[in-house]
């Protein structure tokens, strides 16, 4: 296992976190990588916008920017996202009804108070994949696939997102699980998810993969929320294109193309944030110099004691 990050507390090394990271442009050329790269992990929710890839070459048609951001967002589950998920379904002529995602609770503390408030059950359209899901829909309707059974992994839907995983990551998918939403997930390597991130932000202008990159740098808030480090990131570095998932994982990919991928050992959040930055410092992300982003503080009775930092 590989050292990425380590917890400090009051200047002593109280627990460490073990990861592989790697970095790399269109053409290949590595500029950092730390671990095991090449052996298959699941990206869980970064993989969302390239199924959001898949879902635009089958046919998809978003209304707007914001429709194609929510696609490939995990939501906070604010007002402001339920409202671009239930335009997503409106202009499928279908409801709330026919999501087949996990319910789940907002993850932004407002929303989630509020609903506790209310004595509200956990709902689909307030689980952070509702976008994805409402995007999956639209798209078996604009091909007229039946929406039963949107989620199975032989569904033409998700043939469909599959074959444009593979072709975006120049790789076979290794393994096929079913994430926490309910849709298939596709394993495939850091290395290969790094490429097509890189992918994303270099095409073409108008192309499905610029659209994708474009749409979620002009909406950060959409694809993540309120105090989210994805959305404080894409707001901070001019060009930069991020997407967190479950399990430690992030990917991203710099306006000139290099693809970042970062996998956190034991699943833990805390380290994904100054791992990544620090990554990304290192491949010449300037703007992340004297960021506070990066600030995973360690806290003793509500009090700063310590920081999770970056150690590759």
């Amino acid at each position: 296992m590989t050292l990425v990050a380590e917890v400090v507390r009051n200047d002593v090394v109280e627990s460490v976190h073990h990861g592989r990271i790697v970095a790399v442009d269109i053409n290949g050329v590595q500029s950092l990588a730390v671990g095991d790269i090449s052996s298959p992990f699941f990206p869980r929710s970064a993989l969302k916008p390239l199924q959001a890839l898949g879902m635009l070459r089958a046919g998809w048609v978003p209304a707007d920017d914001e429709q194609l951001a929510l696609a490939c967002a995990s939501h906070s589950g604010e007002s402001e996202h339920l409202v671009v998920v239930r335009r997503m379904l409106d202009g499928a002529a279908l409801d709330e009804s026919a999501l087949d995602n996990t319910p789940g609770m907002p993850l932004d503390e407002t929303a989630l108070r509020a609903m506790v408030r209310a004595d509200a059950p956990p709902d689909k359209l307030h689980q952070n994949c509702s976008g994805k899901h409402a995007a999956m829909l639209a798209t078996c309707v604009a091909n007229g696939w039946t929406t039963k059974g949107y989620r199975d992994p032989g569904h033409p839907l998700q043939l469909a997102i599959r074959g444009s995983i593979e072709d975006a990551a120049g790789e076979s998918v290794a393994a096929v699980a079913v994430d926490g939403c309910g849709a298939p997930l596709f394993a495939l390597s850091p290395l290969a998810v790094a490429r097509a991130f890189g992918r994303l932000v270099t095409a073409d202008v108008g192309t499905p993969e610029r659209r994708i990159a474009d749409a979620m740098r002009a909406h950060p808030f959409l694809v993540g929320g309120t105090d989210r480090d994805i959305t404080k990131l894409m707001q901070s570095v001019d060009g930069l294109l991020v997407k967190d998932g479950a399990e430690g994982v992030c990917a991203a990919a710099t306006a000139t193309g290099m693809g970042v991928v970062l996998k956190i050992d034991d699943g833990s959040g805390r380290a994904r944030t100054p791992v990544l930055v620090e990554a990304l410092r290192r491949i010449g992300a300037t703007q992340l110099a004297s960021s506070t982003i990066a600030d995973s503080a360690v806290l003793g009775h509500g009090e700063p004691v310590g920081v999770v930092r970056a150690a590759f």
